[in-house]
């Protein structure tokens, strides 16, 4: 299987993309924590790459992934060119979880490259840079 290229792209792409391709999905890989309190993007699927309370890699995550999507679209096929775009933190974790599905034949990746809240900045806070929610789009809290 060839190795599938992971397309990095800002946060004003990934809503670009969002907005014109009504079938491509937001996949949200934080922790529960992290999603539910400092908030995600709306209509996000939140599949975690990681959590508490073992904080190891989810086994089953690109499964996750899958059945979601079947349950998305009602069929089986073409999952696997439908557009994904992770979001992380800062664009690490997502390009991980994005690396995993390429090696599982998905074949349409984007990693938003300063994620949610983006980089540190000099006072080692984030949100001040870059990020989903520095670009203002929109974001909620559960």
């Amino acid at each position: 299987m060839s190795e599938t290229t992971i397309k990095e792209i800002s946060p004003q792409q990934a809503w670009e993309i969002l907005e014109a391709e009504p079938q491509a999905l937001l996949l949200d890989v934080r922790t529960s924590m992290e999603y539910e309190y400092v908030g995600h993007p709306p209509n996000a699927l939140h599949i975690p790459w990681m959590d508490a309370p073992d904080w190891n890699i989810d086994t089953g995550f690109v499964d996750k992934v899958r059945q979601a999507l079947v349950k998305r679209t009602g069929s089986e096929q073409g999952l696997e060119s439908i557009a994904i775009l992770a979001i992380c933190r800062s664009g690490k974790r997502s390009q991980a979880a994005a690396e995993e599905l390429g090696r599982q034949g998905f074949d349409n990746l984007y990693n938003i490259e300063d994620g949610f809240e983006g980089d540190l900045d000099n006072n080692k806070q984030r949100n001040t840079i870059n990020g989903w929610r520095f670009a203002d789009l929109p974001w909620e809290q559960s």
